[in-house]
């Protein structure tokens, strides 16, 4: 990974370390999405185990072909020099082309546009399915329009507002391509927050509770909290990271602005918003009581 984005940021940075971290910038994006199966838990029978599995195996296979993926780019890579003579923001189609031939690299495509597709349709599943649950309970500016469903129960103004912004961010990359990479890091950044968040919590707050799960980690579950608690803070701080050295107009990473003025405006909704308006103490409490309540009567 490190060798792929060498190409990016040659002679911009003074360290092989900072090298290496500084991959993640655009290899961290294989690392989520898998949570997509949790967002419908909602319309999943039973979603305890259905949910928890397609997470699980989401997961698997999320690392296991962007790992493939990411040795493939570092066989198909060709000189730095070569590299920074291709003028497009993603030469992933040239460097194909040039490592395996117009058929190789027409194959190659053509997979990775079926794979973007469906990430697409997954991501638009997922994230309408968050939008409307947030809109249907009366927190989002129109949340009376956006929490409407069709005749056939699917959220389809939430899908509407899903393709307004997605293609006001997509149309970001036509005046600068920087302002379009660092739209693309703040997207990915808030979902690392939130998985270092959970493991955080779940290490220091909750280690032994949610005993009813039926997919308990047993003695493992304190090393993996701390694992994935470290490992997201990592990626999180190289995600709002300069993607050049030394940083200037054209190679500042805004994820970190866009981020704070996100984090300063849910701050300021804390502070002065009712939160039985949003999410009443005793729904959280049921929710914290109904996830230990079968492993208590079994101790009962």
């Amino acid at each position: 990974m490190a060798s792929v984005h060498l190409g990016v940021v040659r002679g911009a940075i003074d360290s092989v370390d900072r090298y290496e971290l500084s991959s993640f910038l655009f290899a961290a994006g294989t690392l989520t999405g898998f949570d997509a199966a949790g967002h419908i838990a909602e319309e999943t029978k039973n979603a305890s185990v259905v949910a928890a599995k397609g997470i699980f195996y989401s997961a698997v296979a999320t690392g296991c072909l962007g790992f493939i993926t990411t040795i493939l780019f570092l066989f198909c890579t060709p000189d730095l020099d070569t590299l920074f003579a291709l003028d497009a923001p993603q030469p992933f189609v040239q460097i194909y082309a040039m490592a395996l031939g117009r058929g190789g690299s027409i194959f190659m495509t053509i997979l990775a546009a079926v794979g973007l597709i469906l990430n697409t349709s997954v991501a638009v599943v997922a994230a309408s399915r968050l939008i409307f649950a947030v809109a249907r309970d009366g927190v989002l500016p129109l949340s009376w329009w956006i929490g409407q469903v069709s005749a056939d129960g699917q959220p389809r103004n939430a899908v509407t507002i899903m393709f307004v912004f997605g293609a006001l961010i997509l149309c970001t990359i036509l005046p600068s391509q920087v302002a379009f990479t660092s739209l693309v890091s703040a997207g990915g950044v808030p979902t690392i927050a939130a998985y270092a968040l959970i493991g955080l919590l779940r290490f220091t707050m909750t280690p032994n509770s949610f005993r009813s799960s039926k997919f308990r980690l047993g003695p493992f579950r304190l090393p993996f909290y701390f694992v994935t608690a470290a490992f997201n803070i990592l990626v999180f701080a190289v995600m709002i990271s300069p993607f050049y050295f030394p940083v200037d107009a054209q190679s500042f990473n805004f994820a970190c602005v866009i981020f704070g003025a996100v984090t300063i405006f849910a701050i300021l909704m804390y502070w002065f918003t009712n939160e039985e308006t949003w999410l009443k103490p005793e729904t959280v409490q049921q929710a914290l009581s109904g996830a230990d309540k079968p492993a208590l009567q079994e101790e009962i």
